[in-house]
């Protein structure tokens, strides 16, 4: 499984970015309760396990799974294992039978990242859910592209680079949008949407959010350098523009995320 975002700082950009609030609201919105055997798929530096299992105690349990054995490893160092709390290295679109049934699997930004694959994951974790489980999909649309102000020349080159990373490295620049019909199309049923601000950023940017975006830039457009050939000052420029539109704090940048949860018929 090719990663866009595979660089060795990755699970401490995820550990950066995650908000801890904004996962339990999530999580509730999704019907996570106590008691619950939950399967977190992507669960990257393990920090979002970490807080579903909060959301889950004393009685509920919780697996998570991602492809990156170097993140498995970090989410074992930062957040242990037990007998309520594993992780485990998984491959989303192989079988996944040896884990289990679980009555909740949460996926949150994973599909953005496998595009092509993505209708086989939900199919492929469809067989990991109990009858009436709960299949939990959150993902981002018009992903880094809502910024004001940009100039034309700048904000052409951001489409071109998003347009290229969907064509080029199974990125999913609209990923959020899709997700009720990956649902509708294998037979969900009592399907709920929800859409709200991932991002939403104006005046001083926070350190982390600063860090998030600058990361994602700078690792995503070094897979495409030649895309800046015509860009004046070349790569290392349009990373400096970039940085300089974040860091003004007259510059307003939003995201949206969409939630999107159905059960299992049984």
């Amino acid at each position: 499984m090719t990663y866009l975002m595979e660089n060795r700082e990755e699970a401490i950009r995820l550990e950066v970015k995650t908000n801890r609030q904004a996962v339990i609201e999530e999580a509730n919105w999704c019907g996570i309760k106590p008691g619950m055997r939950v399967l977190d798929a992507g669960c990257g530096s393990g920090k979002t396990t970490s807080i579903l299992y909060e959301s889950i105690k004393p009685d509920g349990s919780i697996v998570g799974v991602d492809y990156s054995g170097e993140r498995i490893k970090y989410a074992r160092d930062h957040y242990g294992e037990g007998c309520d709390i594993t992780f485990h290295v998984r491959d989303l679109r192989e079988n996944l039978s040896d884990l289990g049934q679980f009555d909740l699997i949460w996926v949150r930004f994973v599909l953005e990242y496998n595009r092509l694959e993505s209708l086989d994951i939900v199919k492929n974790l469809t067989e990991c859910l109990k009858p009436e489980g709960c299949l939990c999909l959150l993902d981002l649309d018009y992903n880094c592209l809502s910024h004001y102000e940009m100039t034309p020349h700048f904000e052409g080159i951001l489409k071109n680079l998003m347009t290229r990373l969907d064509a080029e490295f199974n990125f999913d620049t609209y990923a959020g949008r899709k997700l009720y019909q990956y649902l509708y199309d294998v037979g969900y049923r009592d399907i709920k949407m929800h859409l709200k601000a991932h991002h939403l950023i104006y005046g001083k940017i926070r350190e982390e959010d600063a860090f998030n975006w600058i990361k994602k830039a700078e690792v995503a457009s070094e897979k495409l350098g030649d895309l800046f050939d015509t860009y004046p000052g070349g790569h290392e420029t349009f990373i400096d523009d970039f940085k300089r539109l974040l860091l003004d704090p007259r510059r307003f940048t939003y995201t949206p995320l969409i939630l999107c949860r159905g059960m299992k018929p049984s």
